[in-house]
């Protein structure tokens, strides 16, 4: 069941975009969260600095959690597949805004929280998300989201890393 079409995810992305600018936070690094949290974060990178008009790139970085997972073990003996982490600048004292596409448990920002305490010490670090989809096992929160869905289904991101075109988020029944 498609629960976001291409459209509503832009005007999703631009809600995030206008909530974080109503903020007013100063000196900000957008990280995306491997694969689709990266996806969303550059879209929300580049809305934020349209809408704000401005003639510099807002620092971007990837991060890759899959080492600092904590269900590692039952993964099995399946070696993980690696993916690329590039924080572009230093991170100290910075405002980062750590980007995923849908949030569940809270496992997956424990463990990124975890990688960014590796590149340093930021002044802070606000949440944003496309989907919160409820259901926390750990007490962390969003402080930007997209959308609410409660369920305890898979949510599926469908997204073009570049531009949007036949983008969907749809909710795997099984």
């Amino acid at each position: 069941m498609e629960i976001l079409n291409s459209k509503q995810i832009d005007s999703t992305i631009e809600k995030l975009a206008n909530e974080i600018i109503k903020q007013n936070i100063d000196d900000i690094v957008v990280v995306g969260i491997q694969t689709k949290g990266v996806t969303v974060a550059k879209r929300l990178s580049r809305k934020i600095e349209s809408i704000k008009k401005m003639k510099e790139q807002i620092p971007f970085g990837i991060l890759d959690i899959t080492l600092y997972r904590d269900d590692l073990q039952e993964a099995g003996a399946d070696i993980p597949t690696i993916k690329d982490t590039n924080i572009p600048c230093d991170i100290n004292n910075k405002n980062i805004i750590l980007v995923d596409d849908v949030l569940y448990t809270g496992r997956t920002i424990r463990s990124a929280l975890d990688v960014l305490k590796d590149f340093g010490r930021p002044k802070s670090i606000k949440l944003a998300v496309l989907v919160d989809r409820g259901h926390r096992e750990l007490p962390i929160q969003p402080d930007f989201v997209g959308l609410v869905h409660h369920t305890k289904n898979r949510i599926c991101v469908d997204m073009n890393d570049d531009v949007a075109g036949d983008d969907k988020v749809v909710i795997d029944d099984k």
